[in-house]
C-alpha cells in the first residue's frame, strides 16, 4: 500500500531565530529533514509532501528538494488562506502567521489520497519511529488513527521550555487524552503547563508524550474541512493569533468517540533544535550515529 510522509515546514522557528528546518546539522551539510526522508524511504514510504510558506519555495526546492527528488516522489504545498470560508477571507487577509497544523494538513488535501504520516520538519525522530509508522499504515484499521510516542523525559531540552503533547493512555495502548502543553525539566520531574489554561502540574519523565508524529487515513481531510468553520466561529475574538491545531482536533475526536488512536511507543531517540543552544547537542548526536554506521556519512549521492 502506498504511504505518504507529510512534513509540516511552514513555521519559521521564532525561538531558534531563523529557518531552522534548513539548518545544516549533518557531516555534509544535511538537514534534519534529510534524515527524516532517508528513514521514511528506508521504512517503506513512497512519497513526501512538504507543507511550506510560498515565499520559502525556492530555498526549499534548491536545497532539500534537489537532493531528495531523485530518490522519492516529492510534492510541495503552500500553507495559504485561500481555503478559508468566504466570510473570513476579508477578516484574515492581512494575517501572515500560519493558521496552525490542522489547517496546514488541510492545505494538502488534493495531494494525498493514501494513508499518511505527519511530522514536524525540525524534529529528528529516528528510524524505528518510521518503521513502526509504515507497518501501522500498511494495515490501518477503519476509523483508527495512530500516534508514535516517546517518553517525555527523552524529548526535553535543558535550554528552556518546549511544547509537547502530554498523553494519557489506557491498558490497550489507546489514547484517552492529549494535552498540548508547555513543559520544562525540573530536576527529576517535568513541569506541565497546559496551553488551554488548565492548572499546571508535575509529572514523571516516563510519561508518554506526542511529538506530532501522527498517522492518518485520508478521511481526516473531510473531518478537518467540516470542523474548520466551527473553529473560526469560536475564535472570532482572536482571529489574528488563534491556531487550528491537529492535536486539539485529535483530542476532540477521541473525547467524542469518533475515532480510536493507537499509541505506538518507539525505541528511537528523539532530537530537536528548539533553541540555538540545542544545535551542538543534535550535531553531536548525528555525528555519533554516523560513526556507529546507523547512517552513511553522506546520505544522498551526487
Amino acid at each position: 500500500m502506498k504511504k505518504t510522509l507529510l512534513i509540516l515546514a511552514a513555521g519559521m522557528g521564532s525561538r531558534f531565530g531563523g529557518l531552522k528546518q534548513i539548518e545544516p546539522l549533518g557531516p555534509n551539510g544535511e538537514f534534519i529533514i534529510d534524515y527524516s526522508i532517508y528513514d521514511a524511504k528506508k521504512a517503506g514510504f513512497d512519497k513526501v509532501v512538504f507543507i511550506i510558506k510560498e515565499e520559502n519555495y525556492t530555498i526549499f526546492k534548491d536545497t532539500i528538494g534537489k537532493r531528495v527528488e531523485p530518490y522519492i516522489e516529492t510534492e510541495y504545498v503552500f500553507q495559504q488562506n485561500n481555503n478559508l470560508p468566504e466570510k473570513y477571507q476579508e477578516l484574515l487577509k492581512d494575517r501572515t502567521k500560519p493558521l496552525g497544523t490542522a489547517h496546514a494538513i488541510l492545505c494538502a488535501k488534493d495531494k494525498v489520497g493514501e494513508p499518511f504520516a505527519i511530522i514536524n520538519a525540525d524534529d529528528f525522530y529516528g528510524y524505528d519511529a518510521y518503521h513502526q509508522a509504515a507497518k501501522y499504515l500498511e494495515h490501518v484499521p477503519k476509523n483508527h488513527y495512530g500516534l508514535v510516542a516517546y517518553r517525555l523525559g527523552n524529548t526535553l531540552t535543558p535550554n528552556g521550555s518546549a511544547k509537547r503533547g502530554v498523553c494519557n493512555v489506557n491498558e490497550k495502548k489507546e489514547l484517552i487524552s492529549l494535552t498540548e502543553s508547555s513543559v520544562t525539566l525540573k530536576g527529576d520531574m517535568v513541569e506541565v503547563v497546559p496551553l488551554e489554561g488548565k492548572e499546571k502540574f508535575t509529572t514523571s519523565k516516563e510519561t508518554i508524550a506526542s511529538m506530532n508524529f501522527l498517522l492518518f487515513t485520508p478521511n481526516l481531510f473531510d473531518i478537518l474541512e467540516e470542523r474548520f468553520p466551527m473553529f473560526l466561529d469560536q475564535n472570532q475574538a482572536n482571529l489574528s493569533s488563534c491556531e487550528y491545531l491537529i492535536p486539539i482536533v485529535l483530542n476532540e475526536l477521541v473525547e467524542e468517540g469518533k475515532t480510536t488512536v493507537d499509541v505506538l511507543e518507539t525505541t528511537a531517540n528523539w532530537y530537536g533544535v528548539t533553541y540555538k543552544e540545542d544545535k551542538e547537542l543534535v550535531t553531536g548526536a548525528i555525528k555519533k550515529l554516523v560513526k556507529e554506521k546507523t547512517y552513511p556519512e553522506k546520505l544522498w549521492k551526487e
